[in-house]
């Protein structure tokens, strides 16, 4: 389950769509490699999987558990490697700062943040730095 149709456009731009539901991503190549910047490149998009899964899996947890983690942020830098050209790290930096988490919530948290299913399938090549700020 999951289905995407993906639609090279022209100019370095695709158009994703998600069958089941219908909504939409636009793609760009980045700046770095022929692309306007004008949208997510591909690359992009990967990291803000990576963060969105995070904190989709924490918010599950946080249901289960009875607590909120609304208004929690985290800030995704990508870096580009070279040689082959790919992401080779990600650093998160997780904003759960003004929630009043206890020891048994942070504890959550972090096994969250080590087992979503996009950071499971990243390569262990791709290098994760993790900082969370409470």
């Amino acid at each position: 389950m999951g289905k995407m149709i993906v639609t090279y456009t022209s100019n370095l731009q695709t158009k994703a769509m998600h069958e089941q539901s219908g909504s939409v991503i636009f793609t760009e190549a980045p700046v770095d490699n022929e692309g306007t910047g004008a949208g997510f490149s591909p690359t992009d998009m990967v990291a803000s999987a990576l963060g969105s899964c995070i904190l989709t899996i924490i918010g599950i947890s946080a249901k289960k558990n009875q607590f909120s983690i609304d208004g929690a942020k985290v800030v995704v830098n990508k870096i580009m490697g070279t040689e082959p050209r790919r992401i080779s790290a990600l650093d998160l930096n997780f904003d759960f700062r003004g929630l009043n988490l206890q020891d048994k919530e942070k504890r959550i948290v972090e096994y969250a943040i080590r087992n979503c299913p996009v950071a499971n399938s990243i390569h262990p090549d791709i290098k994760l730095n993790v900082v969370i700020d409470y």
